[in-house]
């Protein structure tokens, strides 16, 4: 199983998990999978079925972006990574 490490401020839609176990072969699945265990999720990750603007996904220590088509391993790990912005 992949696992995946959820941001802080997107923590309260999961009750609070840091990371969550997720069965996927591809970034989509963990997305789809995450938004049918968690619905609050959904529209912090996904809008329109695209990944939030802003947001990117790591895999494994790689920088995908907002690739949804990534091929994962068994033992993956996922980043969601919210940009920052500022000045």
């Amino acid at each position: 199983m992949a696992t995946v490490h959820i941001p802080t401020p997107m923590r309260v839609a999961t009750d609070g998990a840091a990371t969550v176990q997720i069965e996927g072969a591809t970034a989509r699945e963990i997305v789809d999978r995450l938004t049918e265990q968690f619905p609050d999720l959904g529209g912090r990750l996904v809008d329109d079925g695209q990944l939030r603007p802003g947001l990117a996904i790591f895999v494994d220590g790689a920088n995908v972006g907002r690739r949804l088509r990534t091929r994962l391993q068994p033992d993956s790990e996922l980043f969601f990574v919210e940009a920052l912005g500022g000045g």
